[in-house]
């Protein structure tokens, strides 16, 4: 942790003081890995193109690697502004973060599959196909869990990171809006965990012949994270009574 008075420290637009101002080997070593994760997009890409057909069907790829590029840049975002508000580099916040990009390495190839699946579905096959040959529909609620199981983890790490930094308010001198806005950040990345477990369920319910509708609901279900401003919010204001009692006693 930092040693530098918080008066001294200056304030970000959030209103959080950046208590991480200098970059931890921890930070520089998650940032490459994320840009690691990223290449990866890239170099999985099929060869270079040799003609105009390739050349377009290449092209039509661009949505899919958008996908994943700004999945890969959420949570690493996250990340980013995790370190700047607490500045922590202890054995706890090493473990998740190790943790963190371990998750991402190892989901990078599945989330291009599935954002390519996602828009060639949405495009009625005029963005190309990155699998071809599905048997069944129990195979794509396959791909639905997988991707559960890719964002909910990442959602669960970052949760568990803000959960940490919000037991070491006190540490870290966390006025009552800071703690209200870690205490918000949890609760968002745990709604965030909560979605994809029923995205999970939903595609384990795959019935052999469902119907349009059903075999679109695991996908359609993450149009919930819109309510996560809501969660925010009420936790939030749950917290500023909480730990406003707390200053004052």
């Amino acid at each position: 942790m930092t040693q530098t008075p918080l008066a001294d420290l200056p304030t970000m637009k959030d209103g959080f003081r950046e208590r991480g101002a200098q970059v931890t080997r921890l930070e520089a070593f998650v940032d490459a890995a994320f840009a690691f994760a990223l290449s990866l997009l890239v170099i999985s890409a099929n060869e270079v193109p040799k003609n105009i057909p390739e050349l377009v069907l290449a092209m039509r790829g661009i949505p899919a690697f958008a996908g994943c590029f700004l999945q890969i840049a959420l949570f690493w975002h996250a990340h980013v502004r995790w370190s700047r508000r607490y500045g922590l580099d202890d054995g706890r916040s090493t473990l998740l973060s190790l943790l963190l990009v371990f998750l991402v390495l190892i989901y990078v190839h599945p989330l291009r599959l599935l954002f390519g699946t996602f828009f060639a579905w949405m495009t009625r096959g005029w963005l190309p196909w990155p699998i071809t040959g599905f048997q069944s529909f129990a195979e794509l609620g396959t791909m639905f869990m997988v991707y559960a199981v890719a964002f909910g983890t990442m959602s669960l790490v970052l949760a568990a990171l803000y959960s940490y930094a919000l037991r070491q308010r006190r540490e870290l001198g966390l006025s009552v809006e800071e703690a209200a806005q870690t205490a918000a950040e949890v609760a968002s990345w745990r709604w965030s965990a909560a979605v994809a477990t029923l995205s999970f369920v939903l595609a384990m319910m795959m019935p052999v012949h469902p119907a349009a509708w059903f075999a679109a609901l695991p996908g359609m279900i993450y149009f919930l994270m819109n309510f996560a401003w809501v969660v925010r919010k009420r936790a939030a204001a749950r917290a500023r009574l909480r730990f406003g009692d707390e200053a004052t006693a």
